[in-house]
Protein backbone atom coordinates (compact mmCIF):
# COMPACT_ATOMS: atom_id res chain seq x y z
CA UNK A 1 0.00 0.00 0.00
CA UNK A 2 1.57 2.89 -1.09
CA UNK A 3 0.96 6.72 0.20
CA UNK A 4 -2.40 7.13 1.46
CA UNK A 5 -1.15 10.48 2.70
CA UNK A 6 -3.93 12.96 1.34
CA UNK A 7 -6.42 10.85 3.96
CA UNK A 8 -4.79 12.23 6.73
CA UNK A 9 -4.09 15.74 6.74
CA UNK A 10 -5.32 16.61 10.56
CA UNK A 11 -3.96 20.23 10.43
CA UNK A 12 -6.46 20.69 7.59
CA UNK A 13 -9.26 19.05 9.41
CA UNK A 14 -9.68 16.40 6.53
CA UNK A 15 -9.01 13.14 7.73
CA UNK A 16 -10.96 10.14 5.21
CA UNK A 17 -10.50 6.38 6.85
CA UNK A 18 -12.64 4.98 4.57
CA UNK A 19 -10.57 4.49 1.95
CA UNK A 20 -7.75 2.31 4.00
CA UNK A 21 -10.23 0.97 6.28
CA UNK A 22 -11.87 -0.91 2.78
CA UNK A 23 -8.81 -1.49 1.92
CA UNK A 24 -7.67 -3.15 5.54
CA UNK A 25 -11.18 -5.34 5.24
CA UNK A 26 -10.25 -6.49 1.34
CA UNK A 27 -6.88 -7.94 3.15
CA UNK A 28 -8.91 -9.50 6.08
CA UNK A 29 -11.30 -11.27 4.13
CA UNK A 30 -8.66 -12.40 1.41
CA UNK A 31 -6.78 -13.64 3.61
CA UNK A 32 -6.09 -17.14 5.77
CA UNK A 33 -7.07 -20.01 3.06
CA UNK A 34 -5.34 -21.38 -0.31
CA UNK A 35 -7.41 -19.37 -2.54
CA UNK A 36 -7.55 -16.47 -0.69
CA UNK A 37 -4.00 -15.86 0.63
CA UNK A 38 -2.67 -12.78 1.06
CA UNK A 39 -0.11 -13.13 4.14
CA UNK A 40 1.89 -9.73 4.23
CA UNK A 41 1.19 -5.90 3.45
CA UNK A 42 3.97 -3.46 3.38
CA UNK A 43 2.95 0.12 3.48
CA UNK A 44 5.77 2.14 1.79
CA UNK A 45 5.48 5.52 3.57
CA UNK A 46 3.72 8.53 3.94
CA UNK A 47 1.31 8.05 5.78
CA UNK A 48 0.42 11.32 6.44
CA UNK A 49 0.49 14.89 4.71
CA UNK A 50 1.45 16.58 7.71
CA UNK A 51 2.98 14.77 10.45
CA UNK A 52 0.42 15.91 12.55
CA UNK A 53 -0.73 13.97 15.89
CA UNK A 54 -4.20 14.59 15.10
CA UNK A 55 -3.62 12.56 11.85
CA UNK A 56 -1.40 10.03 13.22
CA UNK A 57 -4.25 9.29 16.15
CA UNK A 58 -6.39 8.63 12.44
CA UNK A 59 -3.76 6.28 11.03
CA UNK A 60 -4.07 4.37 14.86
CA UNK A 61 -7.53 4.21 14.23
CA UNK A 62 -7.62 2.74 10.95
CA UNK A 63 -4.37 0.56 11.38
CA UNK A 64 -6.25 -0.81 14.30
CA UNK A 65 -8.44 -2.97 12.35
CA UNK A 66 -5.43 -4.99 11.06
CA UNK A 67 -4.43 -5.41 14.80
CA UNK A 68 -7.65 -6.86 15.87
CA UNK A 69 -7.48 -9.52 13.35
CA UNK A 70 -3.90 -10.92 13.57
CA UNK A 71 -3.09 -9.50 9.97
CA UNK A 72 0.29 -9.34 9.51
CA UNK A 73 1.89 -5.87 8.03
CA UNK A 74 5.01 -3.49 8.30
CA UNK A 75 5.05 0.13 7.88
CA UNK A 76 7.92 2.76 7.50
CA UNK A 77 8.15 6.56 7.54
CA UNK A 78 8.02 8.51 4.39
CA UNK A 79 9.15 12.32 4.09
CA UNK A 80 5.65 13.78 4.78
CA UNK A 81 5.51 11.98 7.96
CA UNK A 82 9.11 12.94 9.44
CA UNK A 83 11.91 15.03 8.67
CA UNK A 84 15.65 14.30 8.23
CA UNK A 85 17.16 10.77 8.46
CA UNK A 86 16.48 8.01 10.67
CA UNK A 87 18.59 9.66 13.69
CA UNK A 88 16.17 12.19 14.35
CA UNK A 89 14.36 11.28 17.43
CA UNK A 90 11.20 10.66 18.69
CA UNK A 91 8.15 12.01 16.07
CA UNK A 92 4.28 11.26 16.50
CA UNK A 93 5.59 8.50 13.70
CA UNK A 94 7.56 6.73 16.00
CA UNK A 95 4.83 6.81 18.88
CA UNK A 96 1.96 5.45 16.68
CA UNK A 97 3.98 3.33 14.05
CA UNK A 98 6.87 2.67 16.00
CA UNK A 99 8.24 -1.16 17.02
CA UNK A 100 6.09 -1.05 20.68
CA UNK A 101 3.22 -1.49 17.69
CA UNK A 102 4.51 -4.87 16.57
CA UNK A 103 4.97 -6.48 20.13
CA UNK A 104 1.94 -8.91 19.81
CA UNK A 105 2.51 -9.75 16.08
CA UNK A 106 3.99 -13.05 15.15
CA UNK A 107 5.98 -12.15 11.92
CA UNK A 108 7.65 -8.79 14.00
CA UNK A 109 11.67 -9.72 13.92
CA UNK A 110 13.10 -6.78 15.39
CA UNK A 111 14.32 -3.30 15.12
CA UNK A 112 17.10 -0.69 15.28
CA UNK A 113 18.24 1.35 18.17
CA UNK A 114 16.13 4.15 16.20
CA UNK A 115 12.79 1.96 15.58
CA UNK A 116 12.93 3.46 12.34
CA UNK A 117 13.94 0.09 10.61
CA UNK A 118 12.09 -2.44 11.15
CA UNK A 119 12.11 -6.08 10.54
CA UNK A 120 9.58 -8.49 9.44
CA UNK A 121 9.52 -12.62 8.38
CA UNK A 122 6.30 -14.33 7.28
CA UNK A 123 5.84 -18.00 6.38
CA UNK A 124 4.46 -18.91 2.69
CA UNK A 125 4.92 -21.05 -0.25
CA UNK A 126 6.79 -23.55 2.26
CA UNK A 127 9.61 -21.19 3.07
CA UNK A 128 10.18 -17.96 5.19
CA UNK A 129 10.64 -14.40 3.43
CA UNK A 130 12.19 -11.63 5.38
CA UNK A 131 11.31 -8.04 4.75
CA UNK A 132 12.99 -5.12 5.43
CA UNK A 133 10.99 -1.63 6.07
CA UNK A 134 13.79 0.88 5.84
CA UNK A 135 12.89 4.75 6.99
CA UNK A 136 12.92 7.18 4.23
CA UNK A 137 16.75 8.23 4.79
CA UNK A 138 18.71 5.49 6.36
CA UNK A 139 22.06 6.34 8.02
CA UNK A 140 25.26 4.53 7.82
CA UNK A 141 24.11 3.06 11.44
CA UNK A 142 20.35 2.02 9.90
CA UNK A 143 22.56 -0.36 6.95
CA UNK A 144 24.89 -1.61 9.18
CA UNK A 145 22.13 -3.29 11.30
CA UNK A 146 19.89 -4.29 8.10
CA UNK A 147 22.74 -5.89 6.56
CA UNK A 148 23.51 -7.86 9.79
CA UNK A 149 19.94 -8.76 9.78
CA UNK A 150 19.79 -10.32 6.32
CA UNK A 151 23.32 -12.31 7.51
CA UNK A 152 21.51 -13.35 10.76
CA UNK A 153 18.73 -14.92 8.36
CA UNK A 154 21.58 -16.27 5.34
CA UNK A 155 18.67 -18.28 3.43
CA UNK A 156 15.36 -16.28 3.05
CA UNK A 157 14.98 -13.86 0.45
CA UNK A 158 14.67 -10.77 1.05
CA UNK A 159 12.15 -7.73 0.09
CA UNK A 160 13.31 -4.80 0.85
CA UNK A 161 11.04 -1.46 1.27
CA UNK A 162 11.24 2.02 1.56
CA UNK A 163 9.73 5.26 0.61
CA UNK A 164 12.41 6.11 -1.79
CA UNK A 165 14.58 3.80 -3.32
CA UNK A 166 13.66 3.77 -7.49
CA UNK A 167 12.34 7.07 -9.26
CA UNK A 168 10.27 7.98 -12.30
CA UNK A 169 12.21 9.87 -15.35
CA UNK A 170 9.18 11.06 -16.07
CA UNK A 171 6.99 14.17 -14.32
CA UNK A 172 3.47 14.10 -13.81
CA UNK A 173 3.05 16.33 -17.16
CA UNK A 174 3.76 12.77 -19.28
CA UNK A 175 0.47 11.28 -20.36
CA UNK A 176 -0.46 8.40 -20.54
CA UNK A 177 1.83 7.54 -17.21
CA UNK A 178 3.61 4.52 -18.77
CA UNK A 179 5.25 6.50 -20.34
CA UNK A 180 8.99 4.69 -22.34
CA UNK A 181 9.63 0.96 -21.58
CA UNK A 182 7.02 -0.50 -19.31
CA UNK A 183 9.99 -3.02 -18.16
CA UNK A 184 12.47 -0.05 -17.66
CA UNK A 185 11.34 3.44 -16.83
CA UNK A 186 12.93 3.70 -13.16
CA UNK A 187 16.09 4.90 -12.57
CA UNK A 188 18.46 4.85 -9.02
CA UNK A 189 19.09 8.74 -8.18
CA UNK A 190 20.70 9.72 -4.79
CA UNK A 191 19.28 7.85 -2.02
CA UNK A 192 18.38 4.86 -4.05
CA UNK A 193 22.06 4.96 -5.16
CA UNK A 194 23.00 4.78 -1.79
CA UNK A 195 20.64 1.69 -1.04
CA UNK A 196 21.74 -0.18 -3.70
CA UNK A 197 25.49 0.26 -2.70
CA UNK A 198 25.25 0.08 0.45
CA UNK A 199 22.87 -2.43 1.10
CA UNK A 200 21.32 -4.00 -2.16
CA UNK A 201 24.03 -5.00 -4.35
CA UNK A 202 26.49 -7.39 -2.25
CA UNK A 203 23.34 -9.08 -0.87
CA UNK A 204 22.15 -11.54 -3.31
CA UNK A 205 19.04 -12.27 -0.88
CA UNK A 206 17.47 -8.91 -1.79
CA UNK A 207 15.47 -9.94 -5.14
CA UNK A 208 12.82 -7.21 -4.78
CA UNK A 209 12.34 -3.81 -3.71
CA UNK A 210 9.40 -1.31 -3.27
CA UNK A 211 8.99 2.00 -2.51
CA UNK A 212 6.46 4.91 -3.22
CA UNK A 213 7.12 9.08 -3.13
CA UNK A 214 7.61 9.05 -6.70
CA UNK A 215 4.85 8.95 -9.62
CA UNK A 216 3.59 7.79 -12.30
CA UNK A 217 4.61 3.81 -11.20
CA UNK A 218 7.66 2.11 -13.23
CA UNK A 219 9.79 -0.63 -12.44
CA UNK A 220 13.84 -1.71 -13.55
CA UNK A 221 15.48 -4.73 -13.42
CA UNK A 222 19.30 -4.50 -12.05
CA UNK A 223 22.02 -7.23 -11.88
CA UNK A 224 23.71 -7.21 -8.50
CA UNK A 225 27.30 -8.27 -7.82
CA UNK A 226 26.44 -12.17 -7.55
CA UNK A 227 24.62 -11.23 -11.66
CA UNK A 228 21.53 -11.87 -10.71
CA UNK A 229 18.06 -9.96 -11.06
CA UNK A 230 16.78 -7.48 -8.62
CA UNK A 231 13.79 -5.98 -9.27
CA UNK A 232 13.17 -2.36 -8.34
CA UNK A 233 9.55 -1.12 -8.17
CA UNK A 234 7.82 2.25 -7.63
CA UNK A 235 4.26 2.03 -7.41
CA UNK A 236 2.21 5.35 -5.70
CA UNK A 237 -1.15 6.74 -7.08
CA UNK A 238 -1.68 9.92 -4.71
CA UNK A 239 -1.95 12.05 -7.77
CA UNK A 240 -4.95 10.02 -8.96
CA UNK A 241 -8.50 10.64 -7.47
CA UNK A 242 -9.17 10.64 -4.02
CA UNK A 243 -5.26 10.48 -3.45
CA UNK A 244 -5.48 7.00 -4.79
CA UNK A 245 -8.01 5.71 -2.28
CA UNK A 246 -5.91 3.28 -0.61
CA UNK A 247 -5.48 1.76 -3.35
CA UNK A 248 -3.22 -1.86 -3.09
CA UNK A 249 -1.01 -3.56 -5.20
CA UNK A 250 -1.13 -7.47 -5.28
CA UNK A 251 2.08 -9.44 -6.02
CA UNK A 252 0.78 -12.88 -6.67
CA UNK A 253 3.95 -15.31 -6.22
CA UNK A 254 3.08 -18.43 -8.12
CA UNK A 255 5.81 -20.62 -7.39
CA UNK A 256 4.64 -23.24 -9.60
CA UNK A 257 4.69 -21.04 -12.93
CA UNK A 258 7.49 -19.39 -11.57
CA UNK A 259 5.70 -15.43 -12.29
CA UNK A 260 4.91 -12.97 -9.75
CA UNK A 261 1.37 -11.89 -11.29
CA UNK A 262 0.78 -7.69 -10.10
CA UNK A 263 -2.53 -5.93 -10.18
CA UNK A 264 -3.55 -2.88 -8.45
CA UNK A 265 -6.82 -2.52 -6.98
CA UNK A 266 -9.17 -0.29 -5.11
CA UNK A 267 -11.44 -2.37 -2.68
CA UNK A 268 -13.10 1.17 -1.16
CA UNK A 269 -14.63 1.28 -5.13
CA UNK A 270 -14.82 -2.01 -5.56
CA UNK A 271 -17.08 -2.39 -2.67
CA UNK A 272 -19.24 0.59 -4.16
CA UNK A 273 -22.22 -0.35 -5.95
CA UNK A 274 -21.59 -0.25 -9.56
CA UNK A 275 -24.30 1.54 -9.96
CA UNK A 276 -23.78 4.32 -7.86
CA UNK A 277 -20.17 4.60 -8.77
CA UNK A 278 -19.32 8.01 -10.10
CA UNK A 279 -17.96 7.69 -13.33
CA UNK A 280 -13.94 9.08 -12.04
CA UNK A 281 -14.33 6.64 -9.31
CA UNK A 282 -15.44 3.69 -12.17
CA UNK A 283 -12.34 4.17 -14.04
CA UNK A 284 -9.99 3.86 -11.05
CA UNK A 285 -11.49 0.41 -9.78
CA UNK A 286 -8.70 -1.13 -10.97
CA UNK A 287 -5.38 0.04 -12.63
CA UNK A 288 -4.46 -1.47 -15.47
CA UNK A 289 -1.77 0.08 -17.22
CA UNK A 290 1.27 -2.23 -17.98
CA UNK A 291 2.99 -0.69 -15.00
CA UNK A 292 0.11 -1.52 -12.92
CA UNK A 293 -1.04 -5.10 -14.23
CA UNK A 294 2.03 -7.33 -15.05
CA UNK A 295 3.50 -10.82 -14.89
CA UNK A 296 7.12 -10.95 -14.03
CA UNK A 297 8.92 -14.40 -14.60
CA UNK A 298 11.17 -15.56 -11.95
CA UNK A 299 12.80 -19.21 -11.45
CA UNK A 300 12.32 -19.15 -8.07
CA UNK A 301 14.71 -22.18 -7.04
CA UNK A 302 17.37 -20.87 -9.59
CA UNK A 303 17.02 -17.35 -8.57
CA UNK A 304 17.70 -18.59 -4.73
CA UNK A 305 20.01 -21.21 -5.53
CA UNK A 306 23.19 -19.23 -4.22
CA UNK A 307 21.86 -18.91 -0.63
CA UNK A 308 18.79 -21.52 -0.53
CA UNK A 309 19.89 -24.27 -2.79
CA UNK A 310 17.37 -27.18 -3.40
CA UNK A 311 17.89 -30.53 -1.88
CA UNK A 312 18.84 -32.75 -4.22
CA UNK A 313 16.89 -35.73 -4.05
CA UNK A 314 19.62 -38.77 -3.67
CA UNK A 315 19.34 -41.83 -5.67
CA UNK A 316 17.29 -44.41 -4.41
CA UNK A 317 18.54 -48.42 -4.31
CA UNK A 318 17.15 -50.40 -6.96
CA UNK A 319 15.50 -52.74 -5.08
CA UNK A 320 13.34 -50.02 -3.05
CA UNK A 321 11.08 -49.71 -6.86
CA UNK A 322 10.85 -53.50 -7.40
CA UNK A 323 6.76 -53.36 -6.01
CA UNK A 324 4.99 -55.90 -6.15
CA UNK A 325 4.31 -57.63 -9.87
CA UNK A 326 7.37 -55.64 -11.03
CA UNK A 327 8.33 -57.72 -14.36
CA UNK A 328 10.88 -55.42 -15.44
CA UNK A 329 13.30 -52.48 -14.12
CA UNK A 330 15.80 -50.84 -16.43
CA UNK A 331 17.64 -47.96 -15.21
CA UNK A 332 20.91 -46.87 -15.81
CA UNK A 333 23.31 -46.08 -13.33
CA UNK A 334 26.98 -47.78 -12.21
CA UNK A 335 27.07 -48.64 -15.65
CA UNK A 336 28.94 -46.43 -17.93
CA UNK A 337 31.33 -43.04 -17.81
CA UNK A 338 28.90 -40.32 -19.01
CA UNK A 339 29.41 -39.83 -22.59
CA UNK A 340 31.25 -42.66 -23.08
CA UNK A 341 29.23 -45.14 -25.96
CA UNK A 342 27.22 -48.58 -25.73
CA UNK A 343 28.28 -50.66 -28.20
CA UNK A 344 26.36 -53.56 -30.30
CA UNK A 345 25.68 -56.89 -28.07
CA UNK A 346 26.54 -54.90 -25.14
CA UNK A 347 23.76 -55.80 -21.62
CA UNK A 348 21.26 -53.85 -19.62
CA UNK A 349 20.55 -56.35 -16.99
CA UNK A 350 17.02 -56.13 -16.04
CA UNK A 351 17.16 -55.55 -11.96
CA UNK A 352 13.40 -57.16 -11.79
CA UNK A 353 15.75 -60.32 -11.53
CA UNK A 354 12.70 -61.71 -14.29
CA UNK A 355 15.16 -62.25 -17.10
CA UNK A 356 14.08 -59.91 -19.06
CA UNK A 357 17.86 -58.17 -19.83
CA UNK A 358 18.40 -55.58 -22.65
CA UNK A 359 20.87 -56.16 -26.07
CA UNK A 360 22.30 -53.07 -27.86
CA UNK A 361 21.84 -52.91 -31.16
CA UNK A 362 22.85 -50.58 -34.22
CA UNK A 363 21.32 -49.71 -37.21
CA UNK A 364 24.40 -49.83 -40.44
CA UNK A 365 25.73 -46.55 -40.80
CA UNK A 366 25.19 -45.33 -37.22
CA UNK A 367 27.87 -43.27 -35.59
CA UNK A 368 29.77 -44.60 -33.00
CA UNK A 369 28.65 -42.59 -30.27
CA UNK A 370 24.45 -42.89 -31.26
CA UNK A 371 23.86 -44.40 -27.75
CA UNK A 372 26.18 -43.09 -24.93
CA UNK A 373 25.54 -43.26 -21.15
CA UNK A 374 24.53 -39.92 -19.38
CA UNK A 375 24.20 -38.44 -15.76
CA UNK A 376 21.04 -36.12 -16.86
CA UNK A 377 18.02 -37.18 -15.58
CA UNK A 378 14.56 -36.67 -13.58
CA UNK A 379 15.03 -34.34 -10.48
CA UNK A 380 12.70 -37.39 -8.93
CA UNK A 381 14.01 -40.48 -11.22
CA UNK A 382 15.61 -43.53 -8.25
CA UNK A 383 18.72 -43.97 -10.79
CA UNK A 384 20.31 -41.06 -11.27
CA UNK A 385 21.51 -41.69 -14.77
CA UNK A 386 19.69 -42.20 -18.38
CA UNK A 387 20.65 -43.28 -21.85
CA UNK A 388 21.06 -40.73 -24.61
CA UNK A 389 20.03 -41.94 -28.13
CA UNK A 390 21.08 -39.93 -31.26
CA UNK A 391 19.08 -41.19 -34.06
CA UNK A 392 15.97 -40.49 -36.58
CA UNK A 393 15.16 -41.14 -40.15
CA UNK A 394 16.76 -39.47 -43.22
CA UNK A 395 18.58 -41.29 -43.09
CA UNK A 396 17.87 -43.76 -41.25
CA UNK A 397 20.26 -44.60 -38.43
CA UNK A 398 20.72 -45.08 -34.26
CA UNK A 399 21.24 -47.62 -31.79
CA UNK A 400 18.60 -49.23 -29.61
CA UNK A 401 18.08 -51.76 -26.84
CA UNK A 402 15.85 -55.28 -27.26
CA UNK A 403 15.15 -58.02 -24.68
CA UNK A 404 16.28 -61.57 -25.71
CA UNK A 405 14.15 -63.86 -28.52
CA UNK A 406 13.31 -65.77 -25.08
CA UNK A 407 12.92 -62.67 -22.30
CA UNK A 408 9.68 -63.63 -20.47
CA UNK A 409 8.29 -60.35 -21.19
CA UNK A 410 7.91 -61.19 -24.90
CA UNK A 411 4.91 -63.35 -24.19
CA UNK A 412 3.18 -61.24 -21.06
CA UNK A 413 -0.10 -60.14 -22.40
CA UNK A 414 -1.39 -58.17 -19.05
CA UNK A 415 -5.01 -59.47 -18.71
CA UNK A 416 -5.18 -58.56 -15.54
CA UNK A 417 -3.90 -54.70 -16.05
CA UNK A 418 -0.39 -52.99 -16.43
CA UNK A 419 1.60 -49.73 -15.19
CA UNK A 420 4.23 -48.78 -17.75
CA UNK A 421 6.61 -45.81 -16.57
CA UNK A 422 9.73 -43.84 -17.56
CA UNK A 423 11.25 -40.51 -18.06
CA UNK A 424 12.26 -38.86 -21.44
CA UNK A 425 13.46 -35.52 -21.72
CA UNK A 426 13.99 -33.62 -25.78
CA UNK A 427 17.00 -31.56 -27.15
CA UNK A 428 16.48 -28.85 -28.66
CA UNK A 429 17.67 -30.50 -31.84
CA UNK A 430 14.68 -32.55 -32.03
CA UNK A 431 12.95 -32.40 -35.36
CA UNK A 432 9.23 -33.73 -36.30
CA UNK A 433 10.52 -34.82 -39.95
CA UNK A 434 13.05 -36.72 -38.39
CA UNK A 435 12.31 -37.38 -34.76
CA UNK A 436 8.89 -37.83 -35.01
CA UNK A 437 6.88 -41.34 -34.01
CA UNK A 438 9.81 -42.66 -32.91
CA UNK A 439 8.97 -44.98 -29.96
CA UNK A 440 10.99 -45.21 -26.14
CA UNK A 441 9.15 -48.65 -25.99
CA UNK A 442 7.32 -50.98 -28.60
CA UNK A 443 6.57 -54.43 -28.76
CA UNK A 444 7.47 -55.82 -32.09
CA UNK A 445 5.12 -57.58 -34.47
CA UNK A 446 2.93 -55.85 -36.31
CA UNK A 447 -0.57 -55.39 -36.08
CA UNK A 448 -1.65 -57.44 -39.36
CA UNK A 449 0.05 -59.90 -38.46
CA UNK A 450 -1.73 -60.19 -34.80
CA UNK A 451 -4.58 -60.46 -37.32
CA UNK A 452 -5.97 -56.99 -36.04
CA UNK A 453 -8.17 -55.16 -38.63
CA UNK A 454 -11.01 -52.61 -38.06
CA UNK A 455 -11.29 -48.36 -37.68
CA UNK A 456 -7.62 -46.87 -37.05
CA UNK A 457 -5.70 -49.96 -37.80
CA UNK A 458 -2.43 -49.98 -39.31
CA UNK A 459 -1.34 -53.68 -39.86
CA UNK A 460 2.09 -52.43 -40.13
CA UNK A 461 2.64 -50.88 -37.27
CA UNK A 462 3.55 -52.60 -33.86
CA UNK A 463 0.91 -53.90 -31.83
CA UNK A 464 2.33 -51.79 -29.05
CA UNK A 465 4.17 -48.58 -29.35
CA UNK A 466 5.01 -45.77 -26.79
CA UNK A 467 5.90 -42.85 -28.62
CA UNK A 468 5.93 -39.22 -29.28
CA UNK A 469 4.19 -37.70 -32.14
CA UNK A 470 5.54 -35.56 -35.00
CA UNK A 471 3.11 -32.65 -33.69
CA UNK A 472 4.69 -31.14 -31.13
CA UNK A 473 6.17 -33.97 -29.11
CA UNK A 474 3.12 -35.31 -28.18
CA UNK A 475 3.24 -38.76 -26.02
CA UNK A 476 1.10 -41.09 -27.51
CA UNK A 477 0.64 -44.80 -26.30
CA UNK A 478 -1.09 -46.82 -28.89
CA UNK A 479 -1.60 -50.56 -28.40
CA UNK A 480 -3.94 -53.40 -29.95
CA UNK A 481 -5.84 -55.19 -26.82
CA UNK A 482 -7.19 -58.32 -26.44
CA UNK A 483 -10.65 -57.76 -26.54
CA UNK A 484 -10.52 -55.48 -29.76
CA UNK A 485 -9.58 -55.95 -33.58
CA UNK A 486 -8.49 -52.15 -33.15
CA UNK A 487 -6.44 -49.76 -31.34
CA UNK A 488 -6.93 -48.06 -28.37
CA UNK A 489 -4.43 -44.55 -28.57
CA UNK A 490 -4.18 -42.16 -25.56
CA UNK A 491 -2.66 -38.80 -25.93
CA UNK A 492 -1.28 -37.02 -24.05
CA UNK A 493 -0.31 -32.83 -24.45
CA UNK A 494 3.13 -31.18 -26.03
CA UNK A 495 5.95 -31.94 -24.21
CA UNK A 496 8.75 -28.81 -24.27
CA UNK A 497 12.04 -29.59 -24.72
CA UNK A 498 14.98 -29.55 -22.09
CA UNK A 499 12.77 -30.66 -19.48
CA UNK A 500 12.44 -34.35 -18.26
CA UNK A 501 9.14 -35.48 -18.25
CA UNK A 502 7.68 -38.42 -16.11
CA UNK A 503 5.22 -40.46 -18.29
CA UNK A 504 3.06 -43.30 -16.75
CA UNK A 505 0.19 -45.88 -18.74
CA UNK A 506 -1.68 -47.60 -16.08
CA UNK A 507 -4.42 -49.73 -17.32
CA UNK A 508 -6.92 -51.49 -14.32
CA UNK A 509 -8.20 -54.37 -16.64
CA UNK A 510 -10.93 -51.98 -18.31
CA UNK A 511 -9.30 -48.66 -19.07
CA UNK A 512 -6.27 -47.64 -19.59
CA UNK A 513 -5.12 -43.90 -18.86
CA UNK A 514 -2.01 -41.65 -19.55
CA UNK A 515 -0.57 -39.78 -17.11
CA UNK A 516 1.98 -36.74 -17.82
CA UNK A 517 4.09 -35.79 -14.41
CA UNK A 518 1.41 -37.62 -12.38
CA UNK A 519 -1.30 -35.79 -14.46
CA UNK A 520 -3.81 -37.80 -16.36
CA UNK A 521 -4.60 -36.25 -20.17
CA UNK A 522 -7.64 -35.21 -21.65
CA UNK A 523 -7.11 -38.15 -24.03
CA UNK A 524 -7.81 -40.94 -22.17
CA UNK A 525 -10.71 -42.73 -24.41
CA UNK A 526 -13.41 -44.21 -21.85
CA UNK A 527 -13.29 -47.54 -24.06
CA UNK A 528 -12.99 -51.12 -22.56
CA UNK A 529 -8.99 -52.11 -23.21
CA UNK A 530 -7.78 -55.23 -21.64
CA UNK A 531 -4.30 -56.40 -21.89
CA UNK A 532 -1.81 -56.44 -24.68
CA UNK A 533 -1.57 -58.39 -27.73
CA UNK A 534 1.77 -60.40 -27.88
CA UNK A 535 2.97 -62.37 -30.83
CA UNK A 536 5.89 -63.65 -28.22
CA UNK A 537 8.50 -60.82 -29.65
CA UNK A 538 10.78 -58.73 -28.43
CA UNK A 539 10.38 -55.35 -26.95
CA UNK A 540 12.75 -52.59 -27.87
CA UNK A 541 13.95 -49.32 -26.20
CA UNK A 542 14.14 -46.23 -28.20
CA UNK A 543 13.53 -48.58 -31.56
CA UNK A 544 10.89 -48.85 -33.47
CA UNK A 545 9.49 -51.26 -35.85
CA UNK A 546 7.14 -50.65 -39.16
CA UNK A 547 6.48 -53.62 -41.47
CA UNK A 548 8.77 -55.89 -39.94
CA UNK A 549 11.36 -53.70 -40.00
CA UNK A 550 13.15 -51.02 -37.23
CA UNK A 551 12.51 -47.51 -39.00
CA UNK A 552 13.20 -44.95 -36.33
CA UNK A 553 15.12 -44.81 -33.37
CA UNK A 554 14.53 -42.40 -30.68
CA UNK A 555 16.34 -39.01 -30.36
CA UNK A 556 16.50 -38.09 -26.72
CA UNK A 557 17.39 -39.41 -23.14
CA UNK A 558 15.58 -42.11 -21.56
CA UNK A 559 15.63 -42.90 -18.05
CA UNK A 560 14.37 -45.56 -15.78
CA UNK A 561 11.75 -47.85 -16.75
CA UNK A 562 9.43 -50.12 -15.36
CA UNK A 563 6.66 -52.55 -15.95
CA UNK A 564 4.56 -54.15 -13.83
CA UNK A 565 1.75 -56.10 -14.18
CA UNK A 566 -0.89 -54.43 -11.98
CA UNK A 567 -2.32 -51.21 -11.87
CA UNK A 568 -0.39 -48.75 -10.16
CA UNK A 569 -1.50 -45.95 -7.84
CA UNK A 570 0.13 -42.57 -8.22
CA UNK A 571 1.63 -42.87 -4.69
CA UNK A 572 3.31 -45.73 -5.67
CA UNK A 573 4.95 -44.55 -8.88
CA UNK A 574 8.65 -43.57 -9.76
CA UNK A 575 8.36 -40.51 -8.75
CA UNK A 576 6.36 -40.72 -5.48
CA UNK A 577 7.82 -39.17 -2.79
Amino acid sequence: MPDTQFLYWGSQDSVNRAPQEESFRYIINNSGNADKNIVFMAHLGDLTQDADPLSFQQVDKAFALLDSHGAAYSVLAGNHDVSGDDSRGDTPYLQTMGPQRFKHSKTFAGSDTTGYNTAHIFQAAGRSWLVLALDWRTTDQGYEWANGVIKAHPKMPVILTSHDIVASPYDDNVFPYESGDPENNAVLLGNGQAAWDKLINDNDQVFLTLNGHYWPPGRMTQKNAAGNDVHMHITNYQNRYFGGGGMIRLYHFDLARNTIDVETINPWILAQDPESRTELAAEHARITGPVDNFSMPIDFEQRFSSFAPVPVRPARPASKELVKGTLAYWRFDGQGAPGTPLTAGQTVRDLSGKGNDLTVATLPGTAADALTWSADHHPDQPGHASLKFVGGRNPLHGTYLTTGEKAPLNAETFKSGYTIETFVMMPLDWDAGKNGWASILSRRGSAGAAGKHGKNTDPNEPVVQFSISNNGREPQFNHYPLNDTYPTTNWGHGLVELRWWHLAVVNDGRLTKLYVDGAPVVDNPNRVSVGLTSLGLPWLVGGHEYAGAVDIVFHGNIGDIRIVNRPLSMDEFLTAK
